[in-house]
């Protein structure tokens, strides 16, 4: 399972620098590909010490919510939600345009490309602790996040060999998806 987890955090910063060659640090046999698929979904715990980082920043700099637990708990559940609902819009929309034979290669990239991009979010983040100036910390943070969503982006191009406006529309399902949890929950995921 470690190794598992290593080929497949290494395979997506290699993705997140544009190396496509980050999809044979994912890649399986044809017949392993549902099985490992289904255990990249361990994306989500190796990605919780960056999500709880991201509240402490966020809290660090802003000030802590009157009650904390509860508002962590809240956005724990909406990033679940969204994380685990991404998951099952894409595997019925890949099917729906061909491609659900490649979903299990994709839902694996796009697990692991997570993860990165929850650690690109927090590096962008740290400048706020130290009191930087705010053009400096948005600008950072504007940084990350385009390049967050261009990661997924590419990671969609490359695994479910889709044309760029396609991979852009899937992008903006889950950035609507995110969206949509904020307005009703009232927080971020």
């Amino acid at each position: 399972m470690t190794a598992r987890v290593g080929a497949g955090l290494q395979g997506a910063v290699l993705l997140a620098f544009g190396r496509p060659t980050g999809l044979l640090l994912i890649a399986v046999p044809r017949e392993e590909e549902r099985r490992v698929a289904a255990r990249s979904f361990w994306a989500l715990a190796v990605a919780a010490p960056a999500f709880l980082c991201l509240h402490l920043i966020d809290w660090a700099s802003g000030g802590m919510p009157p009650h904390a637990a509860w508002s962590l708990a809240s956005d724990t559940v909406s990033a679940m939600v969204g994380w685990l609902g991404f998951a099952v819009l894409s595997h019925w929309l890949a099917g729906s345009i061909g491609r659900a034979a490649l979903w299990p290669r994709f839902i694996t990239a796009w697990n692991w490309c997570n993860v990165v991009q929850y650690m690109m979010l927090v590096a962008a983040g740290l400048p706020a602790l130290f009191g930087l100036p705010d053009l400096l910390i948005e600008t950072l943070w504007l940084v990350a996040l385009g390049w967050a969503l261009w990661l997924e982006w590419y990671a969609i191009r490359l695994t479910l060999v889709v044309s760029a406006l396609a991979a852009a529309t899937l992008v903006g399902l889950d950035f609507a998806l995110g969206l949509l949890l904020l307005a009703v929950t009232g927080s971020p995921s």
